[in-house]
């Protein structure tokens, strides 16, 4: 028989979220979990290591930053000596000259009695290891999310992010499924080691999923194909917000959600919808950018991510199929069924 489940991972900064999808059943039933992501578990290995006061070693693939990078720096301040493999050290920074300059030293093999951590996005030895466990066999095709801002040695990695947002949205026209190529964009690094790691996933990024996994519940679907909606993503590291006529962006932007508060997001998504939001305002505020077409005018609200609550709390709260942590798992499936069909 073929085997046409399909294991959805959205990695973000706090968590990995995992669905493991099959059509000949119904989704309620589906194998779902919610774990720290591969950046929080590099993050404690590498505190870990440190307090042995031995080298640290990293090796592997480019993988997000976050966690993982902030446990380096703490270790490099208290006295420890990091390498990574070239790779590895992608994680860090893009420009070699600022990763040596964060003290990391770049080496192919570790140093004798250094503790090795491993680096990527995706942990498919601990994910079938945990399967097995419940007697559950890895599944053939898989789809991973992850947010990348692209390999951006010299220009700010905020800036070529939205200029890739941007750039496939113009190709696209506009489509909010132009977000979510397949493959990835070339120049997107963490999306291309997690490819390396995974031939044959669809490999996208977690802003795009989470919107299209949003528009699954049937409230947000229904405002989206009448008047429209305004439609916000908050997650544990960005926000992205989305001003929608059917699958049509009319607008976007993009901030840092530990920069925002209920004022601050609702002042954004105010101009958003009034048409007058500039990319520059949102850079200078510390954010990734804007993009927009058209004023949408005063539309309902709908918030998905684990910070939903506490920037939006009189929002709708999106939840498809009932799972709201879910949401990016969702939109993975969605693309796939768009992209490449057969579920």
């Amino acid at each position: 028989m073929v085997d046409r489940r399909v294991l959805a991972i959205d990695v973000g900064r706090g968590t990995q979220d995992v669905l493991l999808y099959d059509p000949d059943e119904p989704v309620e039933n589906s194998v779902k979990l919610v774990l720290p992501s591969p950046t929080v578990v590099v993050g404690k290995a590498v505190r870990a290591a440190a307090k042995s006061g031995r080298p640290i070693h990293l090796e592997g693939a480019c993988m997000g930053g976050g966690g993982s990078v902030l446990a380096v720096r703490e270790a490099l301040a208290a006295g420890v000596r990091v390498t990574a493999t070239p790779e590895a050290a992608l994680t860090v920074h893009d420009d070699p000259a600022r990763v040596a300059a964060f003290g990391v030293e770049v080496a192919d093999e570790a140093p004798e009695g250094a503790v090795t951590v491993r680096t990527g996005d995706y942990m498919a030895h601990e994910l079938q290891t945990a399967l097995s466990l419940f007697g559950v066999s890895y599944p053939e095709r898989v789809a991973i999310a992850v947010q990348d801002h692209g390999f951006s040695p010299k220009i700010s990695n905020r800036v070529f992010r939205f200029s890739v947002f941007r750039r496939l949205l113009e190709e696209g026209n506009w489509d909010l499924f132009a977000l979510a190529p397949d493959p990835p964009y070339p120049a997107m690094s963490r999306m291309q080691a997690v490819l390396s790691a995974a031939p044959g996933a669809l490999v996208t990024d977690t802003g795009a999923v989470a919107a299209i996994g949003a528009l699954l519940d049937p409230w947000v679907r229904e405002q989206a194909d009448g008047d429209g909606v305004t439609l916000v993503n908050v997650g544990n590291g960005h926000t992205l917000a989305f001003t929608l006529q059917g699958t049509e962006v009319l607008g976007l932007f993009e901030h840092h959600t530990s920069s925002l508060g209920p004022a601050r997001l609702a002042h954004f998504l105010g101009k958003l919808q009034g048409g007058t939001l500039t990319n520059e305002e949102v850079f200078e505020d510390g954010g990734h950018g804007a993009a927009v077409r058209e004023a949408i005018g005063e539309t309902p609200i709908a918030v998905t991510g684990p910070n939903r609550a506490r920037l939006l709390p009189d929002a709708y709260q999106a939840a498809p199929f009932g799972d709201m942590m879910l949401t990016g798992c969702f939109g993975l499936l969605e693309v796939w069924r768009r992209r490449r069909g057969g579920i």
